[in-house]
């Protein structure tokens, strides 16, 4: 028996919602309903949808942010769009997020069979290749932003070892996002359907992580009181993400190379051994090379962990890239907490790239969860954290043009008057109109 396909309706009108899921249930579909962007991005975290039929004009956040979310989170999620009120700007901002076709209220029930159809046969060819689409597996590059060339670099390498069982190992700062590149080579590859398990082997204490990681009989030890697999048989088939490797204690390094050199796993208090099928990827956020010297970490398990080896750049190596994520979570915090897209003001956003990050997009992340919690619509200066703006680089440079001197200056006294353009303007000694002019 064939799977229904589900379809995400999308409207803040009720009736067309109800008329929606009528005609399609009748063609045999099954059907979620939402009458905000807010409900539909709760159901596409739980649940596997085949298309988003969604209307453009609705209030709070409209159908094209939705059409431009779902493009980049679901890429391979074919989208539908009616609306009672189009415009030659509308249908171009969609089209360019990948909708497939556009329908005006009111619709036929076989005009909108057509448009349905349309939709689901133009990614047909796409689902030979397996990549999950749910929320538990969504697509590999869903959570990865950036454009700059440090970016390229590790999207380059996830693409060459995404479809086979190299080990890898992922080395980068506190906060890079490791865990996002070892789903992105999970999830964008041919195992994506496969299990994806990871292990925090500094967050289980030493005594644990042994039996967690590759399981144990009954009465193994005190507390053994029936047999359980460990995280590497849950991984079967797919792939076990080691984070924080290096904080591993030696009898776990030494059970972890058993397994990659005969690809084989025994169970504290067993003799036999369980084959197995896993890809390991392993990161790290300290110098492996160090702890060897120190004989605090395996040489032989060092290489064969990093067969590749992939460097997550530290986002001051990447500013070009903080817009594209300041975006990001801009929409999933407004979303969250305010029910609308939170803008923020050129001078705040300036503000974020010169600053060095030293907590990367995790301590980014967080400071825009928190501005988007206390500001309005938009964020301002006022909004960033003190620490913050009193640490942020100005380039050194040999010389520079009056303009940018001026412009730089004129950041230094927004700093310090907490982004009030008027106290600014007065210590300046230029009226406010002026002050927006030099700021341009």
């Amino acid at each position: 028996m064939l799977k229904k396909e589900n379809i995400l309706l999308v409207d803040d009108d009720i009736q067309i919602l109800e008329l929606l899921q009528r005609h399609l249930e009748s063609m045999d579909f099954h059907t979620f309903k939402a009458v905000s962007v807010k409900e539909a991005l709760y159901i596409l975290k739980d649940t596997p949808v085949d298309l988003l039929i969604t209307d453009v004009n609705m209030p709070e956040i409209n159908g094209i942010e939705l059409v431009k979310y779902t493009a980049e989170h679901f890429p391979d999620m074919p989208k539908l769009v009616v609306t009672g009120f189009p415009s030659a700007e509308d249908a171009f901002s969609v089209f360019k997020s990948g909708v497939t076709d556009y329908l005006t209220k009111p619709f036929t029930k076989k005009e909108l069979a057509e448009a349905v159809k349309k939709s689901l046969v133009s990614v047909k060819p796409k689902k030979e290749k397996p990549i999950a689409q749910s929320a538990n597996t969504s697509n590999g590059y869903a959570d990865m932003i950036g454009e700059s060339e440090a970016f390229q670099k590790v999207t380059e390498i996830i693409d060459r070892v995404k479809d086979n069982r190299a080990t890898i190992l992922v080395r980068g700062e506190s906060g890079t996002g490791k865990e996002l590149v070892a789903r992105a080579i999970h999830y964008s590859g041919k195992f994506a359907r496969s299990p994806f398990v990871a292990v925090n082997c500094a967050a289980i204490p030493e005594n644990l992580l042994e039996a967690e990681l590759f399981g144990y009989t009954k009465g193994a030890f005190t507390g053994a009181n029936e047999t359980r697999n460990g995280f590497f048989q849950a991984a079967n088939n797919g792939t076990i993400f080691l984070d924080e490797i290096g904080d591993a204690p030696l009898p776990v390094q030494t059970r972890l190379l058993r397994v990659l050199q005969e690809k084989e796993v025994t169970k504290i208090g067993s003799q036999k051994a369980e084959k197995l099928e896993v890809r390991v990827i392993a990161a790290t956020n300290i110098d492996l090379e160090e702890l060897i010297e120190k004989k605090m970490f395996r040489e032989d398990l060092y290489y064969r962990l990093s067969v590749v080896s992939v460097k997550v750049p530290p986002l001051r190596d990447r500013k070009d890239d903080i817009p594209l994520l300041v975006n990001r979570f801009l929409f999933k915090y407004g979303v969250e907490y305010k029910d609308h897209i939170v803008q923020i003001e050129p001078q705040a956003l300036e503000i974020l790239q010169r600053y060095s990050w030293p907590g990367n997009i995790r301590e980014l992340e967080n400071v825009i969860q928190r501005a988007v919690i206390m500001c309005d619509r938009k964020i301002t200066l006022k909004e960033l954290p003190e620490e913050l703006k009193y640490k942020i680089d100005f380039p050194k440079k040999g010389y520079q043009s009056l303009k940018d001197f001026e412009r730089e200056y004129i950041q230094k006294v927004l700093v310090h008057t907490k982004g009030n353009k008027t106290k600014a303007a007065e210590i300046l000694q230029i009226d406010r109109k002026t002050l927006r002019e030099k700021l341009k």
